[in-house]
């Protein structure tokens, strides 16, 4: 009896430190957010992100909001000898919360670090189950399941400049974070509803498969060949597009386009004219 009141007792205190240390990330949210955005974060906007200025003054508030929530509670390191700036920090939190626009979610929760390096950065930890230890590749940024991105900081600007190749290694790679939110990187993120699975699994199957087939073919198509590797790489690889290439994705996958639009809740379509 004595050890099951003593797990009853645990188990409040550790539910009532969980709800005070959110009350008091609210509280510092509502304190932050009521002072005015950086003009000057307003100018890197203006400058490295196109769909900015295309966007309603509400999205915009929104992704004002979101920047500063990120920056405030996520951990930047530079690596590689780069100076981090507020102009690094922005962009990358900027295309991290185009993700989130409209969402009822929190920002990231299991994210608690950024590692920026100047360009493509060579990796001796494996970021694939199927790496070994000792492998090394060169790489434009990667995502950790235990609660970091790495990025090379020329590759972030230029997918954020050039805002309609359909390559973007910042939302590829925060898009691998919200893929890894349910514990694993399957292609299937956190979905609304439950009842959300079917569709999601059946048009995200025949879309992989489409894509893996016409990699094999050597056939051209409205993404990037490297979404054929794996579910999670098709997720990411489906992501960049439908932000970057929305038109062309919902002309060409219509389907996609509607499952990706269902959870991004968000028409970049709007942003490209």
């Amino acid at each position: 009896m004595k050890l099951i009141i003593f797990f009853v007792i645990a188990g409040g205190a550790v539910w009532a430190v969980k709800v005070l240390a959110t009350a008091r990330q609210q509280h510092k949210r509502r304190v932050l957010l009521r002072t005015p955005f950086p003009p000057e974060w307003s100018a890197f906007l203006i400058a490295n992100l196109p769909p900015y200025q295309k966007m309603s003054p509400q999205l915009q508030q929104q992704l004002h909001d979101y920047i500063r929530i990120f920056i405030s509670e996520k951990s930047f390191e530079g690596c590689g000898g780069l100076t981090l700036t507020d102009e690094i920090k922005v962009t990358i939190a900027a295309q991290a919360s185009m993700l989130l626009l409209n969402q009822k979610g929190d920002c990231y929760p299991k994210l608690y670090s950024v590692l920026v390096y100047p360009s493509t950065y060579v990796a001796t930890t494996p970021n694939r189950l199927d790496l070994q230890p000792t492998d090394s590749s060169v790489r434009l940024g990667e995502s950790w399941n235990h609660g970091a991105v790495v990025l090379a900081w020329d590759s972030v600007k230029k997918g954020a400049v050039n805002f309609r190749d359909g390559h973007n290694v910042a939302m590829h790679e925060f898009a691998h974070q919200l893929d890894q939110e349910n514990g694993r990187a399957d292609g299937a993120p956190i979905l609304a509803m439950r009842s959300a699975y079917s569709a999601w699994s059946q048009v995200f199957s025949k879309e992989y498969e489409l894509l893996q087939h016409k990699t094999i073919q050597g056939k051209k198509s409205v993404m990037d060949m490297y979404g054929a590797t794996d579910p999670a790489e098709f997720f990411a690889v489906a992501t960049e597009t439908f932000f970057e290439k929305p038109a062309q994705l919902k002309k060409k996958h219509p389907e996609l386009y509607q499952e990706l639009q269902g959870f991004y809740k968000v028409n970049p379509i709007e942003w490209s004219n």
